[in-house]
């Protein structure tokens, strides 16, 4: 049998509507027995939101996708990732697990030193998630030719976030010697972003479907109904060209340099800062319009990890017909739901250069993923569901 490391690039990738996607599922295939599920996540993050550091909370769930994302692509290796606003999911194949797990290690060890936050770093076998009758199916998706997104069903990633939140998890004590830790690429620069010009506010939002009712279906319906209402995923793009600002104070800047290299270098700082200064420049020229026309398209307002994440843009009438909506799912046992409405969005990026090699990761603004959370916790507690 050959090596699965590269089972993710093989994926087709599919075009279309997310609907049409859903409806089909021999285009999703079983992620292989052999590859891990790691998760990172802040404990107590809903806290450090109300305390006011939400896009610390931002800042440092990206720092672990970049750690992970560069050990792959290092060695050639594409690792599917779920933002989740205050922490991340990774499907990570047999050879880079460990040194992905040594450079998570560092870098909880910084974000504990830097910032006094706790972050989680524990991994599952996929073949473990099987053994208990979990499933994990994943299919490629895009919606335009410069992103590609997985899309993930299955309860799979649900069972292995509840075995590293549980009390009987040993988390590793100690980073190996050689554990290399490279967050080169990982930016914060953009200053809180309102709502495109013609829209009203930000909506993030969180589904999860409800007991023995179907992933697919539910979700299916869910998108229909939001394309319904809001148009193609173009309208309800929370990120616009016009809306972007960068970074100014040293404050900020020195945010992102404490989390990518534990400390502030003041002459880097400095640089960093004219860079910033060069980039109102910049981002006036030809190349500077096409890089901020493709970090549109190529922002992850939509993941879909056994559970649908968004964030999108629309009036207060668009989102109170969809609220409707789901409540009237909820009533009828179809899927549970959490909302968090703000007038902005934070984004944080991953740039490995300026053409096609970057990514943007969004959140609304204070802890829009966090506070949606726990609206859905409430929900599912209060109904004494697990």
């Amino acid at each position: 049998m050959g090596s699965s490391n590269q089972f993710y690039t093989n994926l087709p990738v599919n075009g279309g509507t997310f609907g049409a996607l859903l409806r089909q599922p021999q285009l999703f295939a079983e992620v292989p027995a052999d590859w891990y599920v790691v998760i990172t996540d802040i404990e107590r993050s809903t806290n450090a939101v109300f305390e006011g550091k939400h896009e610390q909370v931002n800042l440092i769930a990206t720092g672990s996708i970049v750690s992970v994302l560069n050990i792959a692509f290092a060695r050639g290796i594409t690792v599917p990732f779920f933002f989740g606003g205050d922490g991340a999911t990774f499907l990570v194949p047999p050879d880079v697990i460990d040194p992905v797990m040594k450079a998570l290690y560092q870098y909880r060890v910084n974000t504990k030193n830097n910032f006094g936050l706790e972050l989680r770093t524990g991994k599952v076998p996929v073949s473990a998630i099987y053994a208990e009758a979990h499933q994990l199916h994943l299919a490629k998706f895009s919606s335009n030719p410069s992103f590609s997104i997985p899309v993930l069903l299955g309860d799979g990633l649900a069972y292995a976030e509840r075995l590293i939140k549980g009390p009987d998890y040993l988390f590793a004590e100690e980073a190996a010697a050689d554990a290399t830790l490279d967050l080169t690429g990982m930016q914060c620069r953009w200053d809180r972003i309102a709502p495109p010009e013609d829209q009203e506010e930000i909506v993030t939002l969180l589904v999860v479907v409800g007991e023995s009712r179907s992933q697919a279906v539910t979700f299916q319906r869910v998108m229909d109904k939001m394309d319904k209402l809001y148009g193609a995923p173009e309208k309800r793009q929370p990120i616009s060209v016009a809306q972007l600002q960068l970074k100014t104070t040293f404050h900020d800047l020195g945010m992102e340099m404490r989390a990518r290299l534990g400390k502030i270098n003041w002459l880097e700082l400095i640089w960093t800062w004219i860079l910033n200064l060069y980039g109102f420049i910049y981002f006036r020229t030809t190349s500077g319009k096409n890089y901020l026309n493709s970090l549109v398209e190529m922002s992850d307002t939509l993941v879909i990890d056994g559970r649908i994440n968004t964030v999108i843009s629309g009036s207060k009438d668009q989102r109170m017909a969809l609220m409707a909506a789901l409540d009237k799912m909820e009533q009828e046992g179809d899927l549970f739901y959490g909302v968090h409405i703000s007038n902005a969005s934070i984004m944080s990026c991953y740039v490995r250069d300026l053409k096609d090699g970057h990514v943007h990761f969004v959140d609304g603004s204070e802890g829009g993923y966090t506070k949606a959370a726990g609206m859905l916790k409430a929900k599912i507690r209060s109904l004494g569901h697990q």
